[in-house]
Formats: structure tokens, C-alpha cells, sequence
């Protein structure tokens, strides 16, 4: 079975997600800081009128901070709730990917980053890595927003 994924980039990552959770795909946006939030929490976005928690999706895998003076793009996931925004550093292609390339995340993904990525989809000349978005979302075991 083959399954099409969302891709995007952070620092020298290649992530995806699966298609259907995706709402859009933003520029710049700008936001609303969130005082006392958690430190992933970068702000609110208002998308035609309905309030998105945007999320620092580097912040949130433990990555370094985005260089200054390249802004984010948003990610818009849908959710039961609101939507939500993964910030990331560039969008990429939609790939449609066979499940019999999917492998559990490798031994080199450490830390938080490993309880986020569900698995890895060998490419050519690199990996996938497949976003588990709900904890991905999640700030602190709860969901933000």
C-alpha cells in the first residue's frame, strides 16, 4: 500500500506527515506571543479568523534555534479541537511512499526527538522521518491550545 506524506525541513532534517492531516501550508505569519506558555509555544496565528497555537517544531525536538533572520513556515495540522501550526524551516514535496520501505526509528535518533518520529521511510540517499503529530502537538503531555 502506498501512502502520500506532506514533507518539511528542519536544519538538515527531512520530516513528513501524512497528507490528510494537513489543513494548509503557510508563509510568515505573524504572531501573538503567549505569556507563561511552554518555551515550543512561539505564539497565536489568526487564520482568517480562528486562532492557531503555533508550534516551534525545532524547539520541540530539542533542536538549535532557527537562524536569525530566517522566519518559519507554518505547517497547519488539523485536530479534533483547533488547528494547530508546526513551525519549520522549509515546506517540500508530497511523496507518495510503499509502507515496505517503513522501518522503526533508527538507534541515532535520541531523545525527545525519539519519542516524536514514529519511523523512517529509506529514500534515495536519505530518510524520511515520519512525524508522530499528535505528540508532536502535545506541549508538556497535553495538547497546546
Amino acid at each position: 500500500m502506498e501512502r502520500q506524506f506532506a514533507t518539511f525541513y528542519l536544519a538538515d532534517l527531512l520530516l513528513g506527515v501524512e497528507v490528510e492531516k494537513v489543513q494548509e501550508v503557510l508563509r510568515y505569519q505573524e504572531m501573538t506571543p503567549v505569556p507563561l506558555a511552554s518555551s515550543v509555544v512561539e505564539g497565536l496565528i489568526n487564520l482568517r479568523g480562528q486562532i492557531v497555537t503555533a508550534i516551534d517544531l525545532r524547539r520541540r525536538l530539542d533542536l538549535e534555534e532557527r537562524p536569525s533572520g530566517k522566519l518559519p513556515m507554518n505547517v497547519v495540522l488539523r485536530t479534533d479541537d483547533n488547528p494547530v501550526s508546526l513551525l519549520v524551516d522549509e515546506i517540500g514535496d508530497v511523496l507518495q511512499i510503499g509502507d515496505e520501505t517503513f522501518e522503526a526509528p533508527p538507534e541515532t535518533i535520541r531523545g525527545v526527538a525519539r519519542e516524536l518520529i514514529r519511523g523512517v521511510f529509506k529514500l534515495e540517499g536519505r530518510l524520511l522521518l515520519v512525524l508522530d503529530t499528535d505528540r508532536a502537538m502535545g506541549v508538556g503531555g497535553a495538547q497546546a491550545a
